[in-house]
């Protein structure tokens, strides 16, 4: 036995190739190249061998068979009973639609033609299981011709399309679930794609829609006469139903069915109409047939911007009533609005925003700014009462009789908490100006995020004439009940631009003023978050100046005040400081620190905030740090609605001082009668110092305030 490698065994020995010797030792040959000379020996022996021609006999006979299978083929497909395929492709349907698919009627087809052609009657679809046992849909006829050629390539060209008597009805319930969503669950928002078809007919439609989750209830009909001798009217959808509880009227008409070509736009007109909401547009579809693409200039108008949520399924937030236009365009699963333009309430504006779908929630994204915003306009959208215009709706009509007659501040409208975990947003919206707010607000902005029930807003800013108020807010809808935290700064504001009042023709008080709000409630609506929030208030004046007549009454000393105050007297006394710190524990605020420091008096006070009854109560109490001759301990109140409390003072102690006086009159002399309204003056400054550096560790920004003026003698 030899050490060689196994060779296999060669094929015949070629001419030439020399043989091999005893004891010679080869290179093992690789597989390929034995396949080769192995196949090209053997057609070498195969080209030596003589093949026999079949004679002409047997040709005839293969040619009769073959003419004979032609014809049979011909006659059984002309006799053939194409109903034997319903079943079949009815089977096949069902698979692709998910539900089941029968044909009751009669099957025919036209083979023989290079545009063949098939009618079907009787087709139903069944609704899924959970949508009940009505039909999805029925169509008495349904009739399709194609082009072959076109069809050989892989391309499907309709020459005609027909649906007969076609009647449709789609459900959504409030869980989401649509009996139209043919995915399995696969595939969301995918655009309705069909093939151009160059003859398009509807003859007697009918489409019912009811939508528990928006509120939406339609009923219509569809036509779309486009044969030739006949009315060409185009495509036409016509109906009515209820939308948000309001009569819904819809109009969608097209440009002629007959003759389209894939390659121009076909354009459509479209007219919606819920209650006093009107929605109007011109548009075009850039491929004929497919929906994954189209444009249209829109207009709408309506009471409130939140009623559009039935018909865009978008959670836009309560509006007064507004009047927008802009280009709606869709492009597969994004939706834009560019040139956005129009008013909201008296404020006007401008922007653009776009939406994302096809994944598991929508994505909003837009960037808003109003040149002047009317800051009445910004109640609305949490729940407030606009100002009523001609279009308002009732129910924005009632709020804001109902806010007017309680004399209260935060809405108490429930908040759609569905409507905001049904989508993600990323929205920036500037005001370059604000009129007719509380306080003298300049300009604002703000950026609000949305994302899975998570609404922040951060940061948020509001310019003043000097300072500014900037923050954050949270709204956590994600869980049963929303939670809202709050942190605002107020930063460099200045108390004669924030005070309205003006007395004498000068501001009471000037000076520097910072503070902080934090504060965190539950609820679904404004008012019930601060019904029950804890947290804390701190308002800081840092230095400043305070008309000495304002200072004198705050003592209060009557005959200095008075006396200044009616002359008119604009001299000012320095602001030492002024601390107001609360602590708010399930919606009532209460002041466990109130300080004003003056030159000539030393102010403090007591009191709480209620936010559930939006309630106030009051007191303040001067006390001199210098002798005064005639001095009423009579503290100052401030009670009532927040909205609009009321100034007084409280006068059980003057009264008290009044019978001591008649007292001491009677028994001694009418000079001791003035004793009890003398004031020794034991006041002394306040801790300015120490109170500051608090106020700033609890987060008030005491540093950026600026130093107070000097005071004028």
């Amino acid at each position: 036995m030899t050490t060689d490698a196994y060779e296999p065994s060669q094929p015949a020995r070629e001419p030439g190739r020399q043989p091999r010797r005893p004891g010679e030792r080869r290179p093992l040959q690789r597989a390929g190249t034995w396949t080769r000379e192995h196949w090209r020996a053997t057609r070498e022996r195969l080209s030596q061998t003589r093949l026999k021609k079949p004679s002409h006999r047997t040709m005839a006979w293969t040619g009769g068979v073959l003419l004979a299978l032609a014809i049979a083929i011909g006659i059984l497909v002309a006799i053939w009973d194409w109903n034997w395929f319903r079943s079949p492709i009815a089977r096949v349907a069902s698979a692709r639609m998910h539900r089941e698919v029968t044909i009751t009627g009669n099957l025919n087809v036209d083979l023989w033609s290079w545009q063949p052609s098939a009618t079907v009657d009787g087709v139903q679809i069944a609704n899924p299981a959970w949508a009940g046992k009505d039909k999805m849909a029925s169509i008495g006829r349904l009739a399709v011709k194609i082009r072959l050629i076109p069809l050989l390539t892989g391309h499907l060209d309709l020459r005609r399309l027909e649906f007969d008597r076609p009647d449709v009805r789609l459900v959504r319930d409030a869980q989401g679930r649509a009996n139209y969503d043919l995915s399995d669950g696969r595939k969301k928002d995918e655009p309705l794609r069909m093939p151009p078809v160059r003859n398009f007919i509807i003859d007697n439609g009918r489409l019912t829609f009811h939508d528990a989750k928006r509120g939406l209830a339609f009923a219509g009909t569809v036509n779309a006469h486009e044969r030739l001798g006949r009315e060409n009217r185009g495509f036409e959808m016509t109906g009515a139903g209820s939308l948000n509880r309001q009569p819904f009227h819809l109009q969608v008409t097209g440009g002629p069915l007959l003759n389209i070509d894939r390659d121009k736009p076909y354009p459509f007109d479209a007219d919606i109409r819920a209650g006093q909401t009107y929605v109007t547009a011109q548009g075009a579809v850039p491929k004929p047939f497919d929906l994954g693409q189209f444009y249209m200039n829109t207009t709408a108008r309506g009471p409130d911007m939140s009623d559009l949520y039935g018909l865009t399924g978008l959670a836009l937030p309560n509006s007064p009533p507004y009047n927008l236009h802009g280009r709606l365009s869709r492009d597969v699963h994004t939706w834009r609005i560019d040139g956005i333009g129009g008013r909201v309430g008296s404020s006007d504006l401008t922007g653009a925003l776009s939406v994302k779908t096809g994944g598991e929630r929508p994505f909003l994204t837009a960037n808003l700014r109003s040149n002047s915003l009317d800051f009445p306009d910004l109640s609305a959208i949490f729940g407030g009462g606009p100002r009523i215009g001609k279009v308002a709706s009732p129910a924005q009509v009632a709020v804001a009789h109902k806010l007017a007659s309680e004399q209260r501040i935060l809405p108490d409208s429930t908040l759609e908490v569905d409507r905001i975990r049904s989508l993600d947003a990323d929205v920036t919206f500037k005001a370059a100006s604000i009129k007719d707010a509380p306080i003298n607000l300049r300009a604002g902005s703000v950026r609000v995020k949305l994302e899975n029930g998570l609404l922040k807003a951060d940061p948020v800013d509001f310019d003043l004439p000097q300072g500014r108020i900037s923050g954050r807010v949270q709204l956590n809808a994600s869980k049963a009940t929303p939670v809202t935290d709050i942190d605002l700064r107020l930063t460099g504001a200045r108390l004669e631009q924030l005070l309205p009042v003006r007395v004498g023709g000068g501001a009471p008080l000037a000076g520097s003023l910072v503070g902080r709000a934090k504060l965190h409630g539950a609820g679904d609506s404004v008012h019930k978050a601060f019904a029950n929030a804890d947290g804390e208030v701190l308002v800081v004046i840092p230095g400043g100046e305070i008309r000495k007549a304002f200072a004198e009454l705050a003592g209060v000393d009557v005959t200095k005040g008075l006396g200044l105050l009616l002359s008119k007297n604009q001299q000012t006394a320095p602001i030492r400081c002024g601390v107001a710190h609360f602590q708010s524990v399930n919606g009532v605020l209460n002041a466990d620190r109130i300080v004003f420091d003056t030159g000539p008096v030393l102010i403090t006070g007591a009191g709480s905030i209620n936010m559930d009854t939006e309630r106030m109560d009051f007191r303040f109490q001067g006390h001199p740090k210098k002798f005064r001759l005639v001095r009423l301990q009579m503290p100052i109140t401030a009670t009532g609605p927040m909205r609009a409390p009321k100034l007084g003072v409280q006068p059980g102690k003057a009264m008290a001082q009044g019978g001591v006086a008649v007292a001491l009159g009677a028994v001694l002399t009418p000079l001791a009668a003035i004793l009890p309204f003398v004031d020794p003056g034991l006041a002394k400054d306040a801790a300015c110092g120490a109170l500051l550096a608090e106020a700033s560790q609890q987060g008030a920004p005491v540093k950026s305030a600026r130093p107070a003026r000097t005071a004028a003698r």
